[in-house]
């Protein structure tokens, strides 16, 4: 048991860690690195496709976004690490593209895409796998994370809506993506 859970709670940690470094940095740049976010459709913005989940406005901003981030992303990696590394890098990089290609004009920072994809991908995947397991967590994510919902829509001018709802789009198809992945590789058999 401790050496499946010992190195999702080291990579937990590191993720909080690196998040609060970069803040840090951010603070003492006077907030300097958001320059780093996506800027929809000009070549600079394509940089804030990697950085923007990275980058946040402020320590309220980073500390609204932390404990979900962990959250989910300790429910995703039941399964395994590369799992989870796979469904993130999909996430952050595809919902962060529609966000460079449909979102209005302003700098997109903030986890919250990449946090609404880690939810999109549980929910997705307990409907998608139909593994009691992950029908669970689908269960518990739209129980205590169903508020969440809200986010897709377009109430503040200060809230990139077109994060939440690119990264949810994308969280989907990785589970969709997963899935059919699943369905289509042969198993092997072993004869006696």
């Amino acid at each position: 048991m401790q050496t499946w859970l010992s190195p999702r709670i080291k990579l937990l940690i590191t993720l909080a860690g690196l998040l609060i470094t970069i803040q840090i940095a951010n603070s003492l740049s006077g907030y300097a690195l958001v320059g780093f976010g996506i800027q929809p459709r000009t070549l600079h913005g394509l940089v804030g496709i990697i950085f923007a989940p990275l980058l946040h406005g402020d320590w309220a901003h980073l500390l609204s976004n932390l404990p979900p981030l962990l959250v989910l992303s300790a429910l995703l990696l039941h399964d395994s690490i590369r799992k989870y590394a796979y469904a993130s890098a999909f996430i952050i990089v595809v919902g962060g593209l529609i966000v460079w290609l449909v979102g209005r004009n302003a700098l997109h920072i903030g986890a919250s895409g990449w946090i609404f994809g880690l939810w999109g991908l549980l929910i997705a995947q307990g409907f998608f796998r139909r593994k009691l397991l992950d029908i669970i967590i689908a269960l518990l994510v739209l129980f205590y994370f169903g508020a969440m919902a809200s986010g897709l829509l377009p109430v503040h001018q200060q809230i990139s809506t077109e994060s939440h709802i690119a990264g949810a789009i994308a969280g989907i198809a990785y589970a969709w993506f997963a899935n059919k992945k699943l369905r289509t590789t042969p198993t092997t058999t072993r004869s006696k």
